[in-house]
């Protein structure tokens, strides 16, 4: 499901515009990007968990010229489904 489909489901479920539904999914995703800024968590009961979690620096090997590189350690976005949504989908 694409971005735009999505704001069409939203706008037909809450009788409103697309334009307003583009708003609303916007500043959900505004405001979960600005507290995983912050490292701070976000946690929607019955859907699941936005963390930050750090990646440590590690050594590898380009495939293609098999020379060794080195990959610095760097902050990544996390999701960690809760329950509802595990059972929901499981069924």
């Amino acid at each position: 499901m694409k971005k735009s489909e999505i704001i069409s489901v939203i706008a037909e479920k809450t009788s409103s515009t697309k334009k307003d539904a583009e708003k609303c999914l916007n500043a959900v995703i505004d405001t979960i990007t600005d507290a995983l800024k912050k490292g701070e968590k976000v946690s929607i009961t019955g859907f699941g968990t936005f963390e930050v979690r750090n990646r440590a620096a590690k050594d590898a090997i380009n495939p293609a010229t098999k020379t060794p590189i080195h990959v610095p350690a760097k902050k990544v976005p996390a999701f960690k489904a809760g329950k509802a949504l595990k059972e929901a989908v499981d069924k």
